[in-house]
């Protein structure tokens, strides 16, 4: 496992992250989860994502469980907070002060930890002053409960913006997490340039697209029995509506022989793909059953040469999505 500094900081994380979204304390068993942590700590993964609102909690306490007995100074623990959790009343989201502070305990708590390395605002939050985010972030840091801050899905301007209050209140601002794959580019043409000019970091979620990038969804065929595009606990809103169509997978299955050609399997590429961005230090990879982790992680130290990003670009064509636009946190809390 190869490591990258996680932006302009001293902290070194694996190149690949074990994430917990839509599998642990939902879509698999807490067994199976812990055999796919255990499988990840074994390939030598070191950084753990997960969010307080990944099954409204329970994905916290799970992952918690399974790192129980690891040396915590060996791990880059993340988690994030705005989304509600909870009962979900009034206060029970955002980036309000006390929705932070109050956050911050309850994530600790399931974790088993007395900081994360990463506390991440998981959306911009219109309804708070940026100030006032940034100063609870700001004396979380100080308290030792969180050792650098990171944000999710913000764009250009909003980076820059709380860049700069961080740099004010003495903290530094080290990641961003986007959305990021071969199909879905919305960041390149804005928010990494800002990122690369602000030492910001790109934590990607999604390098395979949801699991589309793997091949395994074919033109005109049903998803296949098990996948995440037939399971409702799993993520089968966004893959239909934004993959399941004729031209999506008739472009993804002309990544085939480029993948067999480098002796890649799909997801190995697609992972590859991510990391060949010199701005991103991480790609997240979640996981059903231990196997993945161990085919995902070979991934790590690929490293892919002009030619191929060029053949790669040419299969896919005009089909990716670039609209910087896209990059967007809700206009109103979630409730």
């Amino acid at each position: 496992m190869e490591h990258r500094y996680l932006g302009n900081s001293g902290l070194k994380i694996s190149e690949i992250t074990y994430g917990n979204w839509l599998t642990h304390g939902s879509q698999v068993e807490n067994d199976t989860a812990t055999k796919c942590v255990h499988a990840a700590l074994d390939a030598g993964i070191s950084t753990f994502d997960t969010a307080d609102v990944y099954a409204n909690t329970v994905a916290e306490q799970v992952l918690g469980d399974a790192l129980k007995g690891q040396r915590r100074e060996s791990l880059e623990i993340f988690t994030k907070v705005y989304f509600p959790t909870g009962p979900k009343g009034h206060n029970d989201t955002g980036l309000s002060r006390k929705h932070i502070m109050e956050s911050i305990n309850g994530s600790l708590s399931r974790l088993g930890t007395d900081y994360v390395d990463l506390y991440q605002a998981h959306r911009y939050d219109y309804e708070t002053p940026l100030e006032e985010t940034m100063q609870a972030f700001a004396d979380l840091v100080r308290a030792g409960k969180a050792l650098y801050i990171g944000v999710s899905e913000w764009n250009a301007d909003q980076l820059r913006a709380a860049h700069y209050l961080a740099r004010d209140l003495g903290i530094q601002l080290v990641s961003n997490q986007p959305q990021y794959n071969m199909l879905w580019r919305v960041i390149e043409s804005e928010v990494i340039p800002a990122s690369k000019e602000l030492g910001i970091s790109q934590v990607v979620w999604s390098p395979i697209a949801q699991g589309v990038l793997t091949g395994k969804y074919k033109a005109g065929q049903p998803a296949p029995a098990g996948s995440r595009a037939t399971d409702e606990k799993g993520g089968k809103d966004m893959i239909t509506n934004r993959y399941l169509n004729d031209e999506t997978l008739n472009a993804v299955a002309k990544l085939e022989p480029i993948a067999a050609d480098l002796e890649l399997t799909m997801a190995q590429l697609a992972i590859a793909w991510v990391l060949a961005n010199d701005n991103v230090a991480t790609a997240l990879v979640g996981a059903s059953r231990p196997e993945q982790v161990e085919s995902n992680v070979a991934a790590a130290g690929v490293k892919l040469d002009a030619e191929a990003l060029s053949r790669i670009d040419d299969a896919l064509g005009d089909l990716p999505e670039t609209d910087p636009s896209k990059t967007k946190s809700p206009p109103t809390r979630i409730v």
